[in-house]
């Protein structure tokens, strides 16, 4: 499959506020506490503009079908990002193109100065989880800093 991962544009908000709500209504996911509910939802490229903050999509034959980003972990004095709505459309999924996704905004984290990677999901994402330890995160006990995602109660971490 031919594709382009590149920063999202103002062109791309609605689309991956379309594909991150489909996802939560396909997994019949909390909608509260989670990416879903996020204010930020649908203006996505206007939240992701500092210099240690990016937001990537994945762009098919001209039609966006996932992203995910990378922002300081908000609420937490360390050196840590964290990896922020990273999901894709059904037709982009089995490809290995999460893990080129994933591998990109790691090394951008890295890049930006950043010493840990933080996550959250859910614990029934497992295919998620199951790529998130292919590319080094290890599960944490406990949550870090302060994401407004509370129904979300995996947590992960990985050193950069």
């Amino acid at each position: 499959m031919d594709y382009t991962i590149r920063r999202i544009e103002e062109k791309d908000n609605a689309k991956m506020a379309q594909i991150i709500r489909a996802i939560f209504h396909e997994l019949d996911a909390p909608k509260e506490g989670t990416a879903y509910a996020d204010p930020i939802l649908d203006c996505l490229s206007d939240v992701y503009i500092g210099a240690n903050e990016v937001y990537y999509v994945v762009e098919v034959a001209g039609e966006v079908l996932g992203g995910s980003g990378i922002a300081p972990l908000a609420g937490n004095d360390a050196n840590i990002c964290e990896l922020q709505k990273m999901y894709f459309a059904p037709e982009l999924r089995g490809k290995g193109i999460a893990q080129v996704l994933i591998e990109k905004c790691l090394s951008f984290a890295k890049e930006a100065g950043f010493d840990q990677c933080y996550l959250e999901t859910l614990p029934f994402m497992t295919a998620a989880q199951k790529l998130y330890k292919k590319v080094g995160f290890q599960y944490t006990d406990a949550p870090l800093g302060c994401t407004g995602h509370g129904s979300c109660d995996v947590f992960m971490i990985k050193e950069l």
